[in-house]
């Protein structure tokens, strides 16, 4: 009777490896300690569900000679069967609460519910945004988002946040604000503008957000970032 307790432990860690990112079959076994087979197995059996789906690498993400080795990620499907249960729930008390205080209670309990999230994480008056960068994803991945950050090279250099889960994005269809305060409280936090690239709303497989690490002063775009946070919570409540 253990096997099939051993079983689900195993699926239920692959599902979280793909909800992190596009991953190899060979990167999965090497994480959980598992063999090519029984990777396969379980990969399989998912796809088969619609819960995964996989894709051929890009050319930067292949590595030495032979075919470039498959991608797994979860479909839409697959992630919403993860930690949606209240939805419809949330969705109506969205509503009734949009009726009885208009537009402008929606987005004073969207920024108050990140402000929430992230209270912990210290900003970057200090000038290091990588770091606040870093620390914002580990607040977010506690909340239940899944969050990576990722350096970027180039003439738009910088980090990118990526939210490869979200347990709102069923509700953020129907209401934008929760995801456009998100990227109000990144660019405050982190002093710099922030730019929304991707979102799992509009069918993407992460909400990823750019940060430029530029030469701008992180504390003199965080004060327009507060302000602009103030006059918008100041307009909510009259």
């Amino acid at each position: 009777m253990t096997a099939p307790t051993s079983d689900g432990h195993t699926r239920k860690a692959i599902v979280q490896l793909l909800l992190e990112g596009p991953v190899t079959a060979s990167q999965i076994g090497d994480r959980l300690g598992i063999s090519a087979a029984g990777v396969r197995r379980h990969l399989d059996a998912l796809i088969e569900n619609g819960d995964a789906e996989s894709n051929a690498a890009a050319s930067w993400q292949h590595n030495g000679r032979g075919r470039p080795a498959k991608r797994y990620r979860l479909t839409a499907a697959g992630r919403g069967k993860l930690e949606h249960t209240y939805d419809d729930l949330a969705v109506a008390a969205m509503r009734q609460l949009r009726e009885i205080g208009g537009d402008e209670a929606i987005q004073t309990f969207a920024r108050r519910r990140i402000d929430t999230i992230l209270a912990g994480v210290t900003d970057a008056s200090d000038g290091d945004v990588k770091g606040a960068a870093d620390r914002v994803a580990t607040a977010l991945t506690e909340a239940g988002y899944a969050t990576t950050t990722t350096p970027v090279t180039g003439p738009l250099g910088g980090v990118q946040i990526c939210q490869h889960h979200c347990p709102v994005s069923h509700v953020a269809e129907e209401f934008p604000e929760l995801c456009e305060t998100e990227r109000e409280a990144f660019a405050e936090i982190l002093g710099t503008h922030v730019q929304r690239l991707a979102t799992i709303v509009n069918g993407d497989c992460a909400c990823t957000t750019h940060v430029p690490l530029g030469p701008e002063k992180p504390s003199t775009i965080r004060r327009s970032a507060r302000a602009e946070a103030t006059t918008t919570q100041q307009g909510a409540s009259t």
